[in-house]
């Protein structure tokens, strides 16, 4: 009899709910088939996270071993705090101009793509800020104002020029930090690794970036479940059927702390320094790719500023469909469903989240 199983995604309020038993049972129905009781999994705590991969399809263990390989490769690129990375040393450059890899100037050029696009409301340029918050420590802690007041002019896209795999910064002061965005672009790269070597359902899990590769084997879709805020991990208020999409939810219940009552999370403005403050709680998305999913939860950070997400009518950008699923709110739990139109814009969301409440 199977049972069902929860699994919690920890930093993004989604949680794979499967109907069937992980107990480790090793039987198998042929050669590099698994029965839908027995996929094969691998965890390990990359990225500043826990990374996850399961292949429904495949009893091939050196598939994983591949995955596992390249979170860390791309962790050797992208994290900005171990210092033999390529973006550590980037932040610690003693030249204006660097010559970047060339998945460094995909995932740049992308990051800037959004920073243009939300006006400034997602920046990559958001190091000097991020760095003096820490929600992981344990320790609610509040950063001098005196030092985000300094910190706050050295925040602007717009000092960084991108021309190919040459990178030219116009202010010394100007660190990146790519965390908003380089789970997606990593969960897109395991994705193709995994369809190069004939894994056709699997489900890809970065902490907070969910990538269903494909269906289950018997046709059916997977079902990932969003976690309700502020409670247990296991809780969910809406449970999904999704095939061969991304879904990530982005919120302010995960890496977070209290002082004097008032709830301090990772998500930052870049104009003030400080956490979004706007009634939003919760946001999930879908998309065909994860890292076109990876940043609108901190453009969505200030609906009532009058700015528009800039997505196109027409299908020339296929990697800026997507579709917000659901909006939390502090006066309750809403759901909002633009099921019927894939395509976003700042008026459209505002209706809508005034129709909720917002």
């Amino acid at each position: 009899m199977n049972k069902k199983t929860i699994f919690s995604i920890c930093a993004a309020g989604l949680i794979l709910v499967s109907g069937m038993a992980l107990s480790g049972c090793q039987n198998s129905d042929g050669p590099g088939l698994l029965t839908p009781e027995t996929p094969l999994s691998r965890s390990d705590f990359l990225l500043n996270t826990f990374v996850t991969i399961t292949l429904y399809d495949s009893d091939d263990s050196s598939i994983l071993d591949d995955s596992m390989a390249l979170c860390k490769e791309y962790e050797n690129i992208f994290s900005k705090t171990l210092e033999t990375s390529e973006l550590y040393q980037i932040n610690h450059r003693t030249t204006d101009t660097v010559t970047v890899s060339d998945d460094m100037a995909a995932l740049l050029s992308k990051g800037l793509e959004y920073c243009e696009k939300s006006g400034g409301a997602f920046d990559i340029t958001i190091e000097p800020l991020s760095s003096l918050w820490n929600f992981t420590s344990g320790e609610a802690v509040i950063p001098d104002a005196a030092d985000i007041e300094a910190d706050i002019p050295k925040v602007d896209y717009h000092n960084l020029v991108l021309s190919g795999n040459t990178l030219t910064f116009l202010s010394p002061d100007t660190t990146i930090d790519l965390g908003s965005i380089a789970k997606g672009y990593i969960a897109d790269r395991i994705k193709d690794q995994l369809l190069d070597a004939g894994v056709k359902s699997a489900i890809i899990n970065l902490g907070g970036n969910v990538l269903c590769v494909g269906e289950k084997p018997d046709g059916s879709k997977f079902h990932i479940g969003l976690q309700k805020p502020f409670a247990d991990r296991d809780e969910t208020f809406e449970v999904l059927g999704i095939d061969d999409l991304s879904v990530v939810t982005s919120g302010v219940y995960e890496r977070h702390f209290e002082v004097d009552g008032k709830n301090y999370h990772h998500i930052l403005n870049p104009a003030t320094g400080y956490p979004y403050d706007n009634g939003l709680i919760s946001v999930t998305i879908l998309s065909e790719e994860s890292v076109t999913v990876s940043p609108p939860p901190a453009f969505l950070s200030d609906l009532k500023k009058d700015w528009s997400l800039q997505i196109p009518s027409t299908g020339s950008m296929h990697a800026l469909s997507m579709r917000i699923i659901t909006f939390i709110i502090r006066t309750g739990w809403k759901t909002l469903s633009l099921n019927n139109d894939p395509r976003l814009s700042a008026s459209g969301i505002r209706r809508h989240c005034s129709l909720i409440g917002y």
